[in-house]
């Protein structure tokens, strides 16, 4: 039973990782694309390039 429950806890704490990962992605996603959009209504081209860079980055992973 006590190996079980041990197997339970982890994966427990391996779904909770799991979601956590995905809802930061899902925030700095978000993030990158407003700041690409108001770099793009402001004509900031080096911060544009920048920031999709960033983003295809982390889509990538």
């Amino acid at each position: 039973m006590d190996k079980m429950k041990v197997t339970y806890e982890t994966m427990l704490a391996l779904a909770a990782e799991m979601m956590l990962d995905d809802a930061i992605l899902k925030f700095r996603t978000e993030r990158l694309y407003k700041a690409i959009d108001t770099a793009l209504a402001a004509g900031d081209e080096d911060t544009f390039r920048r920031l999709t860079n960033e983003l295809k980055s982390i889509q990538a992973s």
